[in-house]
């Protein structure tokens, strides 16, 4: 059934019956004008805002409606982590055209229901709305932390740290869009390249997962997710810390999954690493030399300057390469 047909008051009952829940921090979530929430006994309240709108942040005909709700939740959680904190309560915004089918939001919610769960997050409100074209949705996440990890701490002789691997979110949209249609993941994909390759780069774009801050923590000195690139994202940091970065492409970590995909793709591996972005991992200094688990020392700060070393030896500069909106 068409939304336009049950109207507004049916969805929001709907949203409250699937994602609203009771907490002991919860103290009126949806149905009142506000959310009534209990402060922390310690530390500082974070509060962080996304938006996904169609044709800019989604393509309807690559990505499901259940994978558009769970990774709404996920980047704006891996926000809260990026400021060493823990998430709590989420807001949601919602816009579609009148004529949506009711199953789509019921997918949609499923989504958003799989990250609430998964992150232990409550939505505690929000709003809907008719669009005129095209859909958009927003979620504002709200954490605690008890000592904010900001971007300003770097300073020269700090260890430059990535979690995990890069380039993965970015490799696997450019599959995508050569698979041209949906995935479902329990249903593999005919190619010529194998399934196993390419299933954890479909997943890292389009059911990303947030990376959780470690025990290294304690330690850093300062702190950025990856959502729009390497150097962009350590160009921002190094701004708000007025100072430099070299990093060594060597030191890059790249998966197996990720190289192969990209030769079969005739694209190179590091240029995904670099400037692809989606990949949600952190980046962090850390003062003096460090043996991190999870994490890989891929440069140091310096004074002034940004430059990237090739294997080879030559260095270069670079600026603030990656996504940007309004470029």
């Amino acid at each position: 059934m068409k939304l336009s047909r049950k109207g507004e008051l049916p969805l929001l009952e709907k949203i409250r019956k699937r994602l609203s829940r009771k907490t002991r921090a919860v103290l009126t979530g949806i149905g009142d004008d506000a959310a009534v929430l209990r402060p922390g006994r310690r530390g500082k309240l974070l509060a962080s805002t996304d938006m996904m709108l169609e044709g800019v942040h989604f393509d309807l005909g690559l990505v499901t409606p259940r994978q558009l709700g769970f990774k709404l939740l996920s980047v704006n959680v891996s926000d809260i982590y990026a400021m060493g904190g823990r998430p709590a309560f989420a807001l949601l915004g919602i816009a579609v055209p009148g004529d949506t089918d009711e199953k789509f939001i019921e997918k949609f919610l499923d989504g958003v229901e799989e990250a609430c769960n998964r992150y232990k997050v409550s939505v505690v409100g929000g709003d809907v709305s008719s669009s005129k074209k095209g859909m958009a949705f927003s979620a504002t996440l709200i954490g605690y932390v008890e000592k904010p990890l900001k971007r300003s701490g770097a300073r020269a002789g700090h260890g430059i740290y990535v979690t995990g691997t890069l380039g993965e979110s970015a490799c696997g949209l450019e599959l995508l869009k050569r698979i041209a249609h949906h995935v479902e993941f329990e249903t593999p994909v005919e190619m010529p390249l194998k399934w196993r390759f390419m299933e954890p780069l479909l997943r890292r774009h389009l059911m990303p997962d947030a990376r959780r801050p470690g025990a290294w923590s304690k330690r850093a000195s300062a702190l950025i997710d990856v959502s729009d690139g390497l150097l962009i994202d350590l160009t921002r940091l190094c701004a708000e810390s007025n100072a430099g970065a070299r990093i060594y492409a060597g030191r890059i970590p790249l998966s197996k999954e990720l190289i192969a995909v990209s030769m079969a793709l005739g694209r190179d591996p590091l240029g995904f690493a670099l400037s692809g972005g989606e990949d949600y991992e952190l980046l962090f200094t850390v003062p003096g030399e460090s043996r991190i688990r999870g994490a890989t020392r891929v440069g140091e700060i310096t004074a002034s300057g940004m430059s990237i070393v090739h294997e080879d030896g030559t260095e270069r500069a670079f600026g603030p390469e990656g996504y940007q909106h309004f470029k």
